[in-house]
């Protein structure tokens, strides 16, 4: 509501000087009304009464009479202001374009490429991908960006695995550490294949020091910046990324650009930043020879106040790196958010006080809980993972079933184009619509869930007014919209869609997608409302006004569908 807030403000202030009440602490107080039928915005009393010797409810009756605003109407109820907007207000907002905003560069999901994507991991390319469209609906110019890990242990080990075992080897290896063998209609694309080998040259590892010497002389020769090695691995992991990107692409998850890890080495500025790092005030070198940041000044506490960026050897370490990265693409945009899991909140503190030290900015950040299975963590290294493909296949075979029994005039071919993608967007929304701040112990019912508040309603609400608008047929909606009059139903779905644009600029200041999500369930059940009491079509008759209402209406809901990563479909 911070559009009908900045609206209220500067006749509030006059109110308030009228009544006399001193200082401008009443401003934070203002805020959206907790029950939608007694007005937009409230403004509790409770503190002015003393100033103004009178009772709370003297005091709203008192600044109510004193408000003179154009876009609405000021009552006092009890000790609260309440102020409604009108219609004609309201359909102003309608019709306003989001205002075209600066630059920022998104960077999500940046998983390593051992192996397939699953569902702990998918919970960082959902959100990743929801800021990405949340702030490309709200007119910022985005960049949505991968950091490929190409040089780290990860990669080294499925380098290695793959140069020195056999398929026979890699499959005893399994059988043996009681990692179940995947059998599905996937196991052939590179990522299913490969972790294979990757998990079993972590079981081989637990007992056979040759394959951790292996992968140390690999990495450490990455981090020479060997362009033999790095060739190596980019040849063991490029088919795995090509497989997970293929997945996130089924899930309409796409990046502008990806950036290697590697390039800090290759282009020298890791052994640049290091060099600057050394004059720092907090820098100290171990007995070992490996420099660092003493961080215990700067408030971290515990055994990390040390924040090792250089080895004994000279060579760097990921974070270092890191910090090389942030400085890429401080280049490149005005403004970087990072989304991250909740265990990397001590290394991006750890990051942001060295990005001081270098007087670079820091990135914002968001920070996410995990996914787990009921029964613990998640781990591709275990095998204890439900993979996403797995998932997407199931959640359209589920899907499949339903829209089947609702629509079985439809031709298999369409059958199947629907279910796949009610079952993407349940997935995907089942992800978004919950606090990032708040864990998920996944389970097949809810990641599943076709019930209200769900993807399928809203994609339902969408394809049923694109239903409404081709049984219409050709009608002049050139008239426009009448609100006078408008009541009910009617009139709660235009003040639901008027205020679109600042929720959505809300949910994204707030790093709250979830609120947006919300915000577009409730507009899918008053678009249902608003059908369910005035009929668009009657006995063959349009009623021009009501369509008018069905069209804002349905592209305001393919609107928030876009902006969360809901496929809006035509027909269901």
């Amino acid at each position: 509501m911070q559009v009908l807030i900045d609206e209220v403000l500067p006749s509030l202030e006059l109110a308030m000087a009228d009544v006399g009440v001193k200082g401008d602490f009443w401003k934070k107080m203002l805020s959206r009304s907790k029950e939608a039928s007694q007005g937009d915005l409230a403004l509790p009393c409770f503190p002015f009464a003393k100033q103004l010797g009178c009772s709370p409810d003297e005091a709203a009756t008192q600044i109510a009479n004193a408000l003179q605003i154009d876009v609405g109407e000021a009552v006092a109820v009890g000790p609260y202001v309440n102020i409604r907007a009108s219609m004609d207000w309201l359909t102003v907002q309608l019709s306003k374009e989001p205002e075209t905003k600066e630059s920022i560069l998104i960077e999500h999901t940046s998983a390593n490429p051992n192996g397939p994507f699953h569902v702990g991991r998918a919970r960082n390319a959902v959100l990743g991908d929801t800021f990405v469209r949340m702030y490309r609906a709200a007119g910022y110019d985005v960049t949505a960006e991968y950091y490929v890990d190409d040089m780290g242990k990860q990669v080294g080990i499925l380098c290695w695995a793959l140069e020195n075992l056999e398929e026979e080897q890699v499959q005893q290896l399994l059988i043996d550490g009681e990692i179940p063998i995947e059998k599905s209609p996937h196991s052939s694309k590179d990522d299913h294949a490969r972790v294979l080998w990757y998990q079993a040259a972590n079981l081989l590892k637990s007992k056979d020091p040759v394959v951790d010497s292996g992968v140390t002389e690999l990495v450490q020769k990455s981090e020479e910046a060997d362009e033999d090695i790095l060739n190596r691995f980019e040849a063991a992991y490029q088919p795995v990324l090509d497989g997970m990107l293929e997945t996130l692409g089924r899930m309409g998850i796409a990046f502008d650009s990806f950036t290697k890890e590697s390039k800090f080495i290759v282009d020298g500025s890791v052994e640049i930043l290091m060099d600057q790092l050394q004059s720092s005030q907090l820098h100290g070198v171990a007995e070992n020879g490996a420099h660092y940041l003493e961080l215990e000044s700067k408030g971290v506490k515990g055994k990390s106040t040390q924040f090792f960026y250089r080895r004994g050897d000279g060579s760097s370490l990921y974070a270092t790196r890191d910090l090389a990265y942030h400085q890429y693409k401080w280049t490149r945009s005005g403004r970087l958010l990072n989304i991250l899991g909740e265990d990397h909140k001590l290394q991006s503190k750890q990051v942001g006080i060295a990005l001081d030290e270098l007087n670079t900015q820091n990135p914002e950040v968001v920070f996410y809980a995990f996914t787990k299975l009921a029964d613990g963590k998640m781990s591709t290294r275990r095998g204890n993972v439900v993979y996403m493909d797995d998932l997407l296949d199931e959640a359209r075979s589920r899907a499949l079933e339903t829209v089947r029994d609702a629509r079985p005039d439809l031709p298999e071919e369409k059958l199947l184009e629907i279910a796949e993608a009610v079952g993407v967007s349940a997935t995907r929304f089942n992800i978004a619509r919950i606090s990032p701040e708040k864990g998920i112990t996944f389970r097949w019912s809810d990641a599943l869930s076709l019930e209200a508040d769900s993807a399928p309603f809203i994609m339902y609400s969408h394809a049923r007014s694109c239903s409404i608008r081709r049984k219409a047929g050709e009608v002049d909606l050139s008239v426009g919209l009448n609100v006078a009059g408008l009541s009910g139903s009617a009139a709660d779905l235009v003040r639901r869609m008027a205020y679109m644009n600042d929720e959505l600029q809300t949910a994204i200041d707030s790093n709250a997608p979830h609120n947006f999500c919300a915000w577009l369930s409730s507009l899918a059940v008053d678009y249902n409302r608003f059908y369910r009491d005035n009929y668009v079509i009657e006995d063959g008759v349009v009623n021009v006004q009501n369509l008018i209402l069905s069209e804002l209406a349905r592209e305001h809901l393919r609107r928030g569908c876009e902006a969360v990563g809901i496929i809006p479909i035509e027909e269901m």
